[in-house]
């Protein structure tokens, strides 16, 4: 066993939107496939289960007390991932099985937040088939924050996975100095980043990270076409009147820590990409410039992060 090399698989795929239990079974086909090719870790797009809101920018969402709107909403609440009533236990189970790290992107509704609110979550499974952090998306991006609610520090954690140290962020959270800097504090040198779909948002930050952090930089992103919509969606007519063909083109990539590409954003492509990354490459890079360590000036700037994790309700 080779510690410093880590196979991995980009999960390039699209959701059986809007339903959980049928794209949780999408999710699981997918682990089999990738340990199968011997694959250590393997990672989803943003919100993969049950979906994105492909719909707020097509459908005229902050239209005030619309009853569309809130019918739509609630079927997108009724699939929402809850962890603590176990609909994430098939999917550790197979982990261990397998002995697979997982990093999927939910779209969760915990009970220590009310049960009703969706979050837009990373949540990382080692290879044991345990939940090790749940990361809320601490800042829904424009429309976004018309069905997601802004998440907490709780979840900014790294793992270790071999020599590796891993870490994620959702989406444009990724754009978010501060919280990338916190991941490199703690010994991050494998970032994940996790997309809704689209090879405009993979193509340089990608790369950016990797040369910022001089880490291995994973991106995956999902896709979505127009066929895509299962026809029992609430108010599928409406959603499709503007809807374009493509709303996830894909984009999924891998750039190492000299930011140069491993893999090049993959376009309007459905299935599991695979790479062998070389710790080693980080410890080269980080002769040179290192963010956190010999290349940082803590008497003169320094980041706190408050990872408690946030309740409107304390019972004592």
């Amino acid at each position: 066993m080779f510690n410093h090399l880590l196979k991995v698989a980009l999960a390039q795929i699209a959701p059986i939107w809007l339903d959980k239990a049928a794209t949780l079974e999408k999710v699981k086909k997918s682990i089999k496939e990738a340990a199968e090719n011997g694959a250590e870790l393997i990672v989803f797009g943003e919100g993969l289960v049950p979906g994105y809101p492909w719909w707020l920018s097509i459908t005229h969402s902050a239209a005030w007390d619309n009853r569309i709107q809130k019918e739509i909403h609630a079927h997108y609440v009724r699939n929402a991932v809850q962890i603590e009533s176990g609909d994430l236990n098939e999917v550790q189970k197979l982990a261990a099985a397998h002995q697979i790290t997982v990093y999927l992107g939910i779209i969760e509704r915990p009970q220590d937040r009310g049960g009703h609110s969706l979050y837009c979550s990373l949540v990382y499974i080692n290879q044991q088939g345990e939940i090790c952090s749940i990361h809320r998306k601490l800042q829904p991006t424009y429309d976004e924050r018309l069905t997601w609610s802004p998440g907490d520090g709780h979840g900014l954690q790294v793992h270790p996975l071999k020599e590796f140290t891993v870490g994620g962020l959702n989406c444009w959270e990724n754009w978010m100095p501060l919280a990338r800097t916190a991941l490199y504090g703690m010994g991050e040198n494998l970032h994940i980043a996790v997309w809704p779909g689209a090879v405009r948002n993979t193509e340089n930050i990608t790369q950016m990270i990797a040369q910022e952090g001089r880490s291995f930089v994973i991106s995956v992103s999902s896709l979505m076409r127009k066929s895509d919509f299962p026809t029992n969606t609430p108010h599928l007519d409406v959603i499709l009147e503007n809807c374009p063909e493509t709303l996830g083109n894909g984009g999924s990539c891998i750039a190492g820590p000299d930011g140069k590409w491993i893999l090049e954003p993959v376009a309007d492509q459905e299935g599991i990409l695979y790479q062998t990354l070389d710790f080693n490459r980080v410890l080269e890079e980080r002769q040179n410039f290192d963010p956190v360590g010999h290349y940082s000036r803590p008497d003169v700037l320094e980041l706190r992060v408050n990872r408690e994790r946030q309740s409107s309700v304390r019972v004592e």
